[in-house]
């Protein structure tokens, strides 16, 4: 009889169930839609294409020698930039949390504190699996779902991508443009790619300006004339007055997220909720967070060999029950529905019984939690990441705050 724990030819990633799309040996990572990466890359590189060979001979030519060239050069170098920003994030794990090869068992069905109310007797998929538990964020109960297709309780702030077919750490929305998720492991790079590009926008936009002035100041004619004689000039200042617009209003919206602390998802989600948000940690600390954290590895290593059956091909992957945060709120809120509710305290073995792990190799098949997949073996940490990686507030925010 053949081991079930002999290794296969196969990768993680040949038999990865997602709908990514992996290059260079598993090394590179995009969503389904990466084709839109070549619209992007075009909308960036044309116009700056158009702006060196068309509009910047003639500011060489009116700007003494160091600026002249200086200007061209700081406008390709953003270009490179922009690119650069723009590989980081679309070919990198967004932050995927790996999947079960099985469901969970289902806990104690005498324990029903952490059971949602609108469970009402229900079963996910028939397998007596609660459909959400609470754990606690910086002393508000969450409610975390159970996702029936990762076949694991999603972390705080995690969501499923029905693009992508994966649950992403922090989600903040799938971007077409990059043909990616967004998510904790890339949100940092695709906020700097679109400062970048709304910069470019404007400085483009603003040296066009100039050399449109320059030929009506030299040939003492109409903007209109100037615009026929450097037609290249009008449509790059259309072209990056729209495109700064829209760039403009992301940029400053994703500015407003990321000094509450929020997600596109959870803006959107809960944009009529008057409720507290438990990850808002104050302006510097949540700005220190993105921009200035440790960047996490990521929970998957899609270059490994698949050990055993390839069929089944994910490690368990469990969500521990350790609490948060220390104190139960005296006040809470449902995370998912916005719903205000009623929890009394709970001690640390409680909130253990209700989010408990799933040990042991009995609970996956053949495969045990330690396998050698190498795809990271838990995701029992994500609980304290999503609030001791910030501290522990000592305040205490009413309904409403920001």
């Amino acid at each position: 009889m053949d081991d079930v724990n002999a290794p296969s030819s196969l990768r993680l990633y040949q038999v990865w169930k997602g709908t990514n799309r992996f290059y260079l040996g598993g090394r590179l990572i995009f969503g389904p839609d990466v084709r839109s990466l070549l619209l992007t890359i075009f909308l960036v590189v044309a116009p700056e294409t158009f702006f060196c060979a068309l509009v910047s001979p003639r500011l060489v030519n009116e700007f003494p020698h160091p600026v002249g060239l200086l200007i061209v050069a700081i406008s390709a170098v953003f270009t490179a930039c922009i690119m650069l920003l723009l590989f980081l994030t679309s070919g990198r794990d967004p932050g995927i949390i790996p999947r079960n090869s099985h469901p969970p068992e289902p806990d104690d069905e005498g324990d029903t504190s952490s059971i949602s109310t609108d469970w009402a007797g229900s079963q996910s998929g028939g397998l007596g699996i609660p459909p959400t538990k609470n754990v606690i964020v910086n002393r508000v109960v969450v409610k975390v779902k159970y996702c029936q297709t990762c076949m694991l309780y999603r972390p705080p702030r995690c969501s499923h991508c029905s693009i992508c077919n994966n649950c992403v750490e922090r989600f903040d929305h799938h971007c077409p443009w990059v043909g990616q998720c967004i998510g904790k492991r890339n949100y940092r790079y695709f906020f700097m790619f679109v400062c970048c590009t709304t910069f470019l926008c404007l400085y483009v936009f603003a040296f066009c300006w100039v050399n449109i002035m320059n030929i009506v100041a030299a040939d003492r004619c109409s903007i209109w004339k100037a615009i026929v004689e450097s037609p290249a000039s009008g449509i790059l200042i259309l072209y990056t007055f729209v495109v700064s617009w829209f760039l403009g209003g992301l940029t400053v919206f994703h500015l407003y997220l990321i000094m509450t602390n929020q997600t596109t998802y959870e803006n959107f989600r809960y944009r009529y909720d008057r409720k507290m948000n438990p990850y808002n940690l104050g302006c510097a600390r949540n700005v220190r967070e993105i921009f200035f954290s440790n960047m996490p590895s990521s929970k998957n290593n899609f270059r490994a060999k698949v050990v055993g059956d390839s069929s089944s091909i994910f490690n368990t992957s469990t969500y521990s029950g350790r609490p948060i945060s220390p104190e139960m709120p005296k006040r809470s809120f449902d995370i998912e529905t916005g719903k205000r509710q009623a929890v009394e305290a709970k001690e640390f073995e409680d909130i253990q019984s209700q989010i408990g792990s799933i040990g042991g190799s009995d609970r996956c098949g053949t495969h045990s939690r330690n396998s050698n997949w190498e795809t990271t073996h838990d995701i029992n940490m994500l609980s304290m990441e999503s609030g001791l990686e910030h501290g522990i507030r000592d305040r205490e925010k009413i309904p409403g705050d920001c």
